[in-house]
């Protein structure tokens, strides 16, 4: 418990990897309101569209509507998601979004081919290419992340030693072009993960490379998304990425009952109660929750939004005594 941090980053994922999966009839003006709503939280960075091919994809064609759509906040941070060069330049075009390059490696070579039609070797020189175009272009390299690092419907568990030396490919190129990763993130993008899955692999990374900065991509898809956070949290991870009452899921992940990262209106819940800042003011959060289940048409798994945050009731036991 001494390594929990006293505050924590956290990357609202929502907009991008929850409309990405919902029915692509849902309305730019909606998503639009669902950023601005959430940029009134006090979230500081968002990643809000994804640039990635609209047949594959139909949710996210509308990106650069989006992003033109949006009210901008000066302190926040929007920024976008693209697997090549294709969707870089899209994203760059746009001229309104927070350019932070990243490198992505993955631990499973089958979740690779279903995700992005690669092979390891190809998606190794892609990072070259990409890391060639951000020096090029001025973007600075924000953070390099590992897929599928806990385990692969269409491959299995994964080995944490893999998982270390695909951190350290990352390191690599970067310290290649004299460059550093602030944040490295793994992700569990199939919900393979559990509280000593965290331990083991966050545990076996931070042995080889005990000051490099790591970030955690929980995806919920078997329920433990916030018991991996706590997990997370003892071990001083101190970035997550999270969506909005559990929007999301990755429609290439093989499972129907493929889920949205860890729902960030109950991270937000559970860092308060433990006295971890987050800077995100809960009830205004919980709003956007209810706002995104009305956008969607169906229930979300979020249960704060359901359930409420503690103060109103402490508030009213305090007045009653």
């Amino acid at each position: 418990m001494n390594d929990l941090p006293k505050r924590i980053s956290i990357n609202e994922e929502g907009p991008r990897e929850g409309f990405q999966i919902e029915s692509a009839s849902i309305s730019t003006a909606s998503k639009i309101e669902l950023i601005d709503a959430l940029s009134e939280t006090g979230l500081g960075h968002m990643q809000i569209v994804s640039f990635v091919n609209p047949k594959a994809v139909p949710g996210m064609a509308d990106a650069e509507e989006v992003v033109a759509g949006i009210k901008q906040r000066d302190d926040v941070q929007y920024t976008a998601l693209w697997l090549n060069e294709r969707g870089y330049d899209r994203a760059l075009k746009t001229g309104r979004l927070h350019m932070e390059g990243a490198l992505n490696l993955y631990a499973s070579e089958a979740f690779l081919q279903k995700n992005q039609n690669r092979t390891s070797e190809q998606q190794r020189a892609a990072q070259d290419t990409l890391i060639q175009r951000y020096l090029s272009d001025g973007v600075p390299l924000g953070r390099g992340f590992v897929s599928a690092a806990f385990g692969c419907n269409f491959e299995g568990c994964i080995d944490p030693q893999r998982v270390v030396e695909l951190v350290g490919e990352l390191i690599t190129i970067a310290e290649g072009y004299g460059l550093s990763l602030p944040v490295i993130g793994l992700g569990d993008t199939m919900g393979w993960a559990t509280p000593e899955a965290i331990r083991r692999v966050v545990g076996a990374v931070r042995n080889v490379y005990p000051e490099q900065r790591l970030s955690l991509h929980l995806h919920d898809t078997r329920g433990m998304g916030i018991a991996n956070a706590y997990a997370g949290l003892q071990m001083g991870v101190d970035a997550f990425d999270s969506c909005v009452a559990g929007l999301g899921g990755c429609p290439f992940a093989g499972n129907k009952g493929a889920a949205g990262n860890v729902c960030t209106d109950d991270l937000v819940f559970m860092c308060d109660e433990m006295g971890i800042e987050t800077g995100v003011n809960l009830d205004a959060l919980i709003r956007c929750a209810q706002l995104a289940e009305e956008i969607v048409g169906h229930a979300l798994p979020g249960s704060v939004m359901v359930g409420g945050g503690l103060s109103k009731f402490r508030d009213a036991l305090g007045k009653r005594g």
